[in-house]
């Protein structure tokens, strides 16, 4: 190659250069796309927000357990509530009858009073006697005397001692009716924070999914770009076939798994917080999420709610009510359709 004659010549040479240079590298990056995020950052993305699920499930199980304790406490303070406002009426209705009993026995004992004054002939105990045909006569007429004194005076004091402990009674329920309303009022107070937080609850864990929904549609548009890659770039000589693990699950199409189901019968609550009850499934949360529902042939609709040491994998247990129940159910191999 010829060398240029001249310093200038030069120059000129190596700003071409440099230009031609810039230009290309300009076309080249425009043609490259720019990156997204690895398939390796969604994955531990998905995790975390998997694990974040998970969580707030079990927040909603035992706010919703919280939430039913509270409900039933409201039910008895209510029920507990209404009796007293009927002992209430019944005191009232008591202490009427006792006034109205008081006044009457006294009205008639003002009677036997003013008749021993004011008819000297028949109530004067000496002109009884007197008077009298016989003996007899003359006793019995001072006994009626002196009997419907007494009975008329005993009637006003029981009356007068019992509208006393009624009106007791009546102020000791004013009382207890006071508590009842104020434990009701917390209670109630209670009730509505649950349910807000429970639909708080809801809705960050739909935001969760649509968070985790996205990334999965990512993950699934850079492993086909991946796999078209691998796909154009293999030889034509087919490699021997790599040895797969057996998988977790066998599942026979969208939304269905086969597992191993056992049943079993016992009292207590769940890993979540929920009572045990018919419907609740112990499954393996990384086959089955918590919260899922699932459709199981012979036994009916049921909540993966609960978890265990001994449930792993492709495995559910089954709570029935009674022994006899579990042990007709046995264990079995059954395919479950799931949905959320």
């Amino acid at each position: 190659m010829r060398r240029l004659a001249s310093l200038p010549a030069r120059l000129l040479f190596v700003g071409v250069c440099c230009v031609i240079g810039a230009v290309v590298g300009a076309a080249s990056g425009a043609d490259t796309p720019s990156r997204g995020p690895s398939a390796a950052a969604l994955r531990a993305a998905n995790s975390s927000l998997s694990q974040r699920i998970r969580s707030a499930t079990l927040d909603v199980y035992s706010l919703d357990a919280q939430l039913s304790r509270t409900r039933a406490q409201l039910a008895a303070l209510t029920a507990k509530h209404e009796r007293i406002a009927r002992e209430r009426a019944d005191v009232r209705l008591r202490i009427d009858v006792s006034r109205a009993n008081a006044r009457i026995a006294n009205r008639r004992l003002a009677v036997i009073v003013r008749n021993l004054y004011e008819e000297e002939q028949s109530s004067d105990p000496l002109a009884v006697v007197l008077g009298a045909r016989s003996l007899d006569d003359a006793i019995a007429s001072l006994d009626d005397l002196s009997r419907a004194a007494q009975t008329n005076q005993q009637v006003a004091q029981v009356s007068h001692h019992a509208k006393q402990s009624l009106a007791t009674l009546r102020r000791r329920l004013a009382a207890e009716d006071a508590d009842v309303r104020a434990l009701e009022a917390a209670a109630a107070r209670t009730e509505a924070t649950l349910t807000a937080s429970i639909a708080a609850r809801h809705s960050y864990l739909a935001k969760l999914a649509s968070e985790r929904s996205f990334d999965n549609a990512q993950l699934a548009h850079i492993t086909a770009v991946a796999s078209a890659s691998a796909a154009s770039s293999a030889s034509a000589a087919p490699s021997p076939p790599a040895a797969t693990a057996a998988p977790a699950a066998v599942t026979t199409g969208a939304g269905t798994i086969t597992v191993t189901a056992t049943g079993y019968s016992m009292s207590g609550r769940t890993a979540t917080g929920l009572p045990v009850g018919w419907g609740t499934v112990a499954v393996d949360p990384s086959v089955i999420p918590l919260g899922t529902q699932l459709a199981i042939p012979g036994y009916g609709t049921g909540v993966a709610a609960d978890t265990g040491s001994a449930v792993s994998g492709a495995t559910i247990d089954l709570w029935f009510p009674t022994i006899a129940q579990a042990q007709a159910w046995g264990r079995r191999v059954v395919t479950v359709t799931l949905s959320r």
